[in-house]
């Protein structure tokens, strides 16, 4: 374990748990956590890291980003969640057919 890092405590982004780093998985919401300068990650705990999907997420991130994750209350957000789906495969649909 790298020096910096001991006694440094993380919360899991999916189900809140508090839990020491070295006990958690890092998430990079861009995709490449190797690339490291600049950054700050993210920390699932273990079950819940073994739950995430592998599947690429493509624009999901500027979708929630959109939406207004976290900077709205829940209805408004769920709102704006869906009709941006709705418009995202639209999209998809349209450049399937072309």
């Amino acid at each position: 374990m790298w020096p910096f890092r001991r006694g440094v405590t993380v919360t899991c982004i999916a189900c809140g748990t508090s839990l020491p780093r070295a006990e958690a998985r890092e998430y990079d919401k861009f995709g490449d956590r190797w690339d490291r300068v600049g950054k700050s990650f993210e920390h699932l705990c273990k079950p819940c890291h073994r739950e995430l999907s592998r599947t690429p997420a493509a624009d999901l991130e500027s979708l929630l980003v959109e939406a207004g994750a976290g900077e709205c209350g829940e209805p408004e957000f769920l709102a704006r969640y869906f009709a941006g789906v709705d418009c995202w495969e639209t999209a998809i649909e349209r450049r399937r057919r072309e």
